[in-house]
């Protein structure tokens, strides 16, 4: 038997996602445990369990509410007119997410467990990284139609480099967060057009 939503556990869904997040925020991924997220939320353990099942689902649903925050954001359904935009795009999400340090603690030490098949975040990531995949392959294929990316790069490939390099900088930056994410997603984006100039100086000959 499916057990039925109602409002007010819904309401209640919402605000200890609300809480988590600012927990994170404030005192780092190390800081969210069962107990102080409970305490935070206004909630016994088991009433925190209650609304989620463990703490790596409530994780989950952390990541999962970002992932809608930073979506609404930067428009990322929109398809860009310009491969600079598409970059100054992923570079403003990166800042956004720089600003929060927690939430990549979280992100990237939650990717890498999640790597195992049985993990109850596998699923997420999955489903994560397809959907960033199949975004990026149709952001960089409409670019590739107004000649703003060589036409011999498959958009699918590239996407997975994008996708690469954006969790790759998070991964660095954790252990070094004099990094600049921003200017290094940059830097991928010049190197784009320059391989955009290089083609178009070749059909010009």
């Amino acid at each position: 038997m499916t057990r039925r939503s109602y409002p007010k556990g819904l309401a209640k869904r919402e605000e200890i996602l609300a809480t988590a997040l600012k927990v994170i925020a404030e005192h780092g991924f190390g800081g969210a445990t069962l107990r102080e997220l409970a305490e935070a939320s206004n909630l016994s353990i088991t009433g925190l369990v209650h609304h989620f099942g463990t703490k790596e689902q409530l994780l989950v649903e952390v990541l999962r509410r970002r992932d809608e925050l930073d979506a609404d954001a930067y428009e990322m359904d929109r398809l860009p007119d310009t491969a600079d935009a598409m970059i100054e795009r992923l570079a403003g999400l990166v800042d956004r997410n720089g600003a929060v340090p927690g939430l990549v603690t979280l992100y990237t030490n939650l990717a890498a467990d999640a790597a195992a098949p049985d993990h109850p975040a596998h699923a997420y990531f999955r489903e994560r990284y397809d959907q960033s995949r199949d975004l990026g392959r149709d952001s960089l294929s409409h670019l590739q139609e107004r000649g703003e990316l060589p036409a011999g790069i498959d958009p699918g490939d590239l996407a997975q480099l994008l996708i690469a390099a954006v969790d790759g900088l998070q991964l660095l930056w954790q252990y070094d967060n004099s990094i600049d994410m921003t200017r290094g997603l940059r830097a991928l984006g010049t190197l784009l057009e320059l391989a955009n100039e290089k083609e178009r100086s070749s059909a010009d000959k």
